[in-house]
């Protein structure tokens, strides 16, 4: 089976792909952004990666390399861009950075993009470089491009928060270093968590709003705006394997001929059976 991820291939199996199968190219988008003393710097790369590998197996789909630096941490969702390690672009970088891709990899002839966004404070940026791009595309006269934005979190339902936060969802904004990353770590890349460091407090208490320049006494000194002490490995599974679905869901929704792919495979393999 030949890997889902573009920087596996070499350039002329990558072109076949592009040119014959029309595939889906998923953008994966992170940050280097402090999670904590539990989890790594780039636990928003890896976790974006990881995701979109997991939804291109669902569909017919190609992975980018990751981009790995994102918008600046906001303190109500990340903790704040004041926490050392945390490295971060300006907005006008990052639509920069994305208006190129789309430009690329529409210069490669791809025609169906996804982003799957990892950080939280990255989407608006890249619906604006988005925007940007497919304008200058039309005025190329390149019109039957398509590109979808996801963020893998909008994908878990509110019956799995139910199941894995029995004792309460504090909302995504307090997420940051909590059950969802750290489960999903756990999950995909045990050894870069270390559980016996997670600090169990109560969830941050923020303001409903945001005063620059920041006042770093706000957020706690873990980085984390809630706790990890009730991640688990099989939380991580439930949430890879119910995120990717729903975001393979949609892209074949969005995407028709992927689908068509996907049962045509399906197809085949019952007739080999």
């Amino acid at each position: 089976m030949p890997s889902v991820y573009m920087e596996d291939l070499d350039a002329f199996t990558y072109r076949e792909r592009i040119a014959q199968d029309n595939a889906v190219v998923l953008i994966p988008v992170g940050s280097i952004e402090q999670h904590g003393p539990h989890m790594p710097l780039n636990t928003d790369v890896l976790l974006s990666r990881a995701m979109a590998g997991a939804t291109a197996a669902g569909i017919d789909g190609l992975v980018a390399a990751p981009v790995v630096y994102g918008y600046k941490s906001q303190q109500r969702s990340g903790g704040g861009n004041h926490l050392p390690g945390t490295t971060s672009l300006d907005a006008s970088t990052v639509i920069s950075i994305a208006k190129t891709l789309v430009l690329e990899f529409a210069r490669h002839g791809a025609r169906k993009i996804a982003f799957i966004n990892g950080h939280f404070e990255n989407y608006q940026f890249l619906y604006e470089g988005v925007d940007l791009a497919l304008r200058e595309l039309r005025q190329m006269g390149i019109e039957d491009l398509k590109v979808v934005l996801l963020s893998y979190w909008d994908f878990v339902d509110d019956a799995t928060i139910a199941e894995l936060y029995p004792n309460g969802f504090t909302g995504w904004d307090l997420e940051h270093g909590g059950v969802l990353e750290t489960s999903l770590m756990l999950h995909l890349f045990p050894e870069r968590v270390h559980m016996d460091k997670v600090v169990d407090a109560p969830p941050a208490v923020l303001p409903n709003y945001d005063v620059l320049p920041v006042n770093p006494d706000l957020t706690p000194e873990s980085g984390c705006l809630s706790s990890a002490a009730e991640a688990t490995v099989d939380k991580g599974r439930i949430l890879l394997e119910r995120a990717s679905a729903g975001m393979a869901a949609a892209l074949n929704h969005e995407f028709p001929h992927s689908m068509h792919v996907v049962r045509q495979a399906e197809h085949d393999a019952s007739l080999a059976g």
